[in-house]
């Protein structure tokens, strides 16, 4: 009867898979991109929405009487912006599935698609829009800063704009989806 397993060998054989799935990603992404990795306007400009996010929620939240109104013109401005961006990012990706395989977490959450130079700057940022967003409606409830909670779909488009434009995916398996 061969011997089971301790749970120590378990753990290096996982871990060591785990440090070869990540070396085969880095490689990847060392191939794709060499030393300068695309998009970084992509992450300006989600540093930037969240900022202007966050300045206006917080003056709304401060001077509701002088404020909320910006803030509801920034919400709504952000979320048909981020349904724009939304909109093309799925164009861009719907052209590359022709050639790669591209999953839903690799798009949006730019899991295993992005070096985390980028993935890591544009999840904080999304994040940061959700955090300032839920914020800022549950300090004036029943107010036109709820609407704020809209917001972070730029910051989720914009993550899926890179990983359409610039995500490294598999490539497309023969016989799949065809």
């Amino acid at each position: 009867m061969p011997a089971r397993e301790t749970a120590a060998e378990a753990r290096a054989r996982v871990e060591a898979s785990r440090d070869q799935v990540r070396a085969e990603r880095q490689a990847r992404f060392a191939e794709a991109f060499g030393d300068e990795v695309p998009g970084r306007w992509i992450v300006v400009a989600s540093w930037c929405s969240t900022v202007v996010l966050a300045v206006a929620t917080l003056l709304a939240a401060t001077w509701p009487e002088r404020f909320v109104v910006g803030c509801f013109v920034v919400s709504i401005a952000w979320f048909v912006l981020g349904c724009v961006v939304f909109v093309v990012a799925l164009f861009i990706a719907a052209g590359r599935s022709r050639e790669v395989e591209i999953g839903v977490g690799g798009l949006f959450l730019l899991l295993g698609s992005a070096p985390s130079s980028r993935q890591r700057p544009l999840l904080w940022s999304l994040a940061a829009q959700v955090v300032v967003a839920v914020a800022g409606a549950a300090a004036r409830p029943f107010t036109p800063l709820a609407f704020a909670t809209l917001a972070p779909i730029l910051g989720l488009a914009l993550c899926g704009l890179w990983g359409a434009r610039h995500g490294v995916f598999p490539p497309r398996r023969e016989g799949v989806g065809t």
